[in-house]
């Protein structure tokens, strides 16, 4: 197999694990299939919001179809609040009222068309994490070396699997680009979104802060016991380390505000305490 087809293979394999980091995370838009007078429509459901604004709740649907848009703090047993949804060129409009960063709410629409409810989503309501805003020229660059890691994991992985001695080389640059784009710029965006630099070991349970340094310590680990001897095998397991560690979704169990504390804890954590 040559390099290029193993770029390919890497390129492949990235794209989908990027893929699924994405579409299975909780911040990736909820959406439904409605058919109105046999046509059909697709309703999507925002789950994140960035910046100082209240979050829209945007629905392009005929102009005879209703809404009510019903919302509370989550997780927390307060009251719901009801609004009507307003008609307006965009379509029809709910605005969600604007939460401090990692504050959440969790809403629900109900849609009728004169005295008949069309859709109603009650019994699975949808949770909305609220975050600051993140400028482009930290948030490009981040994403971008992420891709860059993961990719480079990959083929530095499958060079290692072919006893190719070049995955030295690569794995080096690999690390590089985990500490450029998990390392350095990971706290730098969490800063800007939630407020705090680093919420994982040992400070917290974030679970996208806590992949990054396992990620971070596999990929050190290899490359610094490939100094003097080849061990493609640590390579090997640090390749795959990262892919599954890039494969669980995104902002799984991340930073979420205890509205009675004020204070930005994990959301795992939340969850459990509220139960009790």
């Amino acid at each position: 197999m040559k390099k290029i087809h193993i770029w390919l293979l890497a390129i492949l394999i990235t794209f989908l694990a990027a893929y699924y980091q994405r579409k299975t995370g909780p911040t990736y838009p909820k959406s439904e299939i409605l058919t109105i007078n046999s046509q059909q429509y697709k309703i999507k459901f925002i789950t994140s919001h960035g910046g100082e604004t209240d979050a829209e709740v945007i629905f392009d649907l005929p102009e005879e179809i209703e809404g009510t848009l019903s919302y509370h703090k989550y997780p927390t047993n307060e009251p719901l609040t009801d609004i009507v949804m307003k008609r307006t060129e965009d379509g029809l409009i709910g605005s969600l009222p604007h939460q401090p960063p990692a504050g959440k709410l969790e809403y629900f629409v109900k849609l009728s068309e004169g005295n008949k409810i069309i859709y109603d989503n009650s019994i699975d309501p949808v949770v909305i994490r609220f975050k600051g805003d993140v400028p482009a020229h930290f948030l490009i660059p981040h994403i971008l070396f992420m891709f860059l890691a993961m990719l480079f994991s990959t083929f530095t992985g499958i060079l290692a699997f072919r006893k190719d001695s070049s995955f030295k080389k690569y794995g080096i640059y690999t690390l590089i680009l985990l500490i450029l784009g998990g390392g350095i710029l990971g706290p730098i965006i969490q800063k800007f979104a939630f407020g705090d630099l680093w919420t994982g070991i040992p400070f917290g349970w974030d679970l996208t802060d806590n992949k990054t340094l396992i990620g971070l310590l596999g990929w050190i680990i290899a490359v610094v016991l490939n100094i003097k001897k080849e061990r493609p095998i640590v390579t090997i397991i640090a390749s795959i380390l990262l892919l599954i560690i890039y494969s669980i979704p995104h902002s799984l169990f991340g930073s979420q505000l205890n509205h009675e504390t004020g204070e930005v804890i994990q959301g795992f954590v939340m969850n459990f305490l509220f139960l009790f």
